[in-house]
């Protein structure tokens, strides 16, 4: 017998993402996306947006593996003394265990889709930060198609 049903996906746009800064020397925000909050599942997935200069501070994460991808300018990611250049359209993963960074060494703002799995109580260090808002600048970037001028 096949049952049908119909599952609603949850679809957000950037007005409704929450912003948090970790703690309030970070030079990065974070821009919630999905997260055990609000999706019921074991992910956090989110816009991490850096400052000229910015960069996480050195992390790990027991079980969890981390993705970035990179939305807009440049940086450099460290993982156990390990360096690469990192720019618009790369891709990066961190295994657990590795302790790891992300630098912004730009002359803009870098943007990255940051995606962790299990959560691994990010989106509740997230949460636990300062609430803050996206600026005109990240509205640009994270609204992209909806930007582009077409001639």
């Amino acid at each position: 017998m096949i049952t049908t049903s119909c599952v609603i996906p949850i679809i957000k746009s950037p007005q409704d993402y929450q912003v948090f800064r970790i703690s309030p020397q970070d030079s990065n925000r974070l821009a919630i996306i999905f997260d055990s909050t609000t999706a019921n599942t074991s992910l956090t997935c989110c816009v991490e947006i850096f400052d000229v200069g910015g960069q996480t501070p050195p992390n790990r994460h027991q079980w969890a593996v981390e993705m970035f991808f990179i939305l807009k300018g440049e940086g450099v990611a460290i993982c156990d003394g390990k360096k690469v250049n990192i720019k618009a359209g790369d891709s990066l993963l961190v295994p657990p265990k590795g302790i790891h960074l992300i630098r912004n060494t730009g002359n803009s703002r870098l943007y990255t889709l940051t995606v962790m799995i299990p959560n691994e109580d990010f989106s509740e260090l997230i949460r636990s930060g300062i609430p803050v808002e996206l600026d005109e600048e990240d509205m640009a970037v994270l609204g992209g198609l909806n930007s582009l001028k077409i001639v």
